[in-house]
């Protein structure tokens, strides 16, 4: 039977479609799940809180759902390099509350602001975030591979679930739908620039999302989403950075939050602090300054035992959070890479790029995909041609918009 839409949408489709590839084996990954024991535990209970009324010993990370044969399971999310914006990583955009936050905020920094306004159904949180996460880290390795990219995307519920090292449950895959909801009707105004271009916008973080369902039972089988073009410039033009996989295993939204402001601002340094003040208006966090103290202590005392967090070791000295890289870490969790040449194009590349980019200066589009390339760790190419070609291809595309 073919597939049918759900009735849950917000928004029309676009034929203009970037398609994530179905992983290898994942259909009969998936059919093995729906055959288990159901599941239905609720993941915001798993995660654990800083208020729940009765704290049990837990582990420090969540378990690592993701089975030990993931290379069968899952050949293309297993070589995709988890991404984030730098705009999000910069700014509190994500709601860190477990209840419903219909709270109007707006942030204000050296000159950049933005106004948030969520909808009735609430403010997008930080683990709703995990799909624009999902939808950053195909769209980087698509370009850095010289395929076409696309704001509106299509994938496969099941491998975004493991990709995030969820439960398949009925409860996470309902939990969707949910931030579907809140990620289209969180609305945004700001004047921070993606993509080297300054405008006063207004958006959501998706413009519509569509789940399609594959038989009458209304399983779940696809997800299609439509990127704000905000998020959509910013993601194409490399403003990214790499995360840590154990950033889907950390159960506070706190300490999700902390480590996406370690790596945007410590990055490769030795160490990187901020104010305790500073640090609750980026995080974003409601409430008195003295609570979140008393938060951050706990997440470092936790640590100190567990040193579960990724990349950095987190101290408070005076009123200040520290964050120090860790000794030999590796950036994002990733093995150190070999040292790859800076990729050299044919002469003729020259020719084509201008065939598919006319009126660009196509040595300013070499000199961008080569930082590109840089911050995106480096990768070494099949085809360096096919992957600027690409990148002309995309650069050019998003001007049109």
């Amino acid at each position: 039977m073919a597939p049918r839409k759900s009735k849950i949408s917000t928004g029309p489709e676009t034929e203009d479609l970037f398609r994530i590839p179905t992983a290898k084996a994942s259909a009969q990954a998936e059919a093995r799940a729906a055959s288990a024991i159901p599941d239905d535990r609720d993941e915001e209970t798993e995660r654990g809180h800083l208020d729940d009324a009765n704290p049990v010993k837990r582990q420090a990370l969540l378990p690592n759902r993701r089975p030990e044969d993931l290379l069968y399971f899952l050949i293309e999310p297993l070589e995709v390099v988890l991404k984030d914006d730098m705009a999000s990583m910069e700014s509190p955009i994500y709601s860190l509350s477990k209840s419903i936050d219909t709270t109007i905020i707006r942030y204000e920094h050296n000159g950049n602001w933005l106004e948030i306004v969520p909808s009735v159904k609430g403010r997008a949180t930080i683990y709703d975030k995990d799909l624009i996460l999902y939808c950053t880290s195909h769209i980087v390795r698509a370009v850095n591979e010289g395929r076409p990219v696309s704001p509106t995307i299509r994938f496969s519920a099941y491998d975004f679930l493991q990709f995030a090292n969820r439960t398949k449950s009925g409860v996470a895959y309902n939990s969707l739908r949910d931030t579907l909801v809140r990620l289209n009707g969180t609305r945004i105004t700001t004047n921070i620039v993606t993509g080297k271009e300054r405008h006063e916008s207004v958006f959501g973080l998706i413009e519509h999302g569509t789940i399609i369902s594959e038989t009458r039972d209304g399983r779940m089988k696809e997800i299609e989403v439509k990127l704000s073009e905000w998020v959509f410039r910013g993601i194409a033009n490399a403003e990214v950075l790499t995360l840590h996989q154990d950033y889907f295993r950390l159960r506070r939204p706190l300490e999700r939050r902390l480590y996406e402001l370690a790596r945007k601002h410590c990055g490769s340094k030795e160490e990187w602090a901020m104010s305790m003040e500073l640090c609750m208006k980026k995080a974003g966090s409601k409430g008195p300054l003295k609570e979140f103290r008393r938060m951050v202590r706990e997440i470092v005392e936790d640590n100190e035992q567990t040193d579960h967090f990724p990349d950095y070791s987190v101290a408070i000295e005076g009123d200040s959070i520290v964050f120090r890289r860790k000794a030999r870490a590796k950036l994002g969790g990733r093995k150190e890479p070999a040292k790859v040449a800076q990729p050299k194009l044919n002469p003729d590349s020259y020719a084509k790029a201008r065939a598919v980019a006319p009126g660009w200066d196509v040595y300013a589009l070499e000199a961008e995909w080569i930082e590109f390339w840089n911050t995106s760790g480096r990768p070494e190419f099949k085809s360096a041609d096919a992957a600027f070609i690409g990148f002309c291809k995309s650069r050019a595309r998003d001007q049109k918009r």
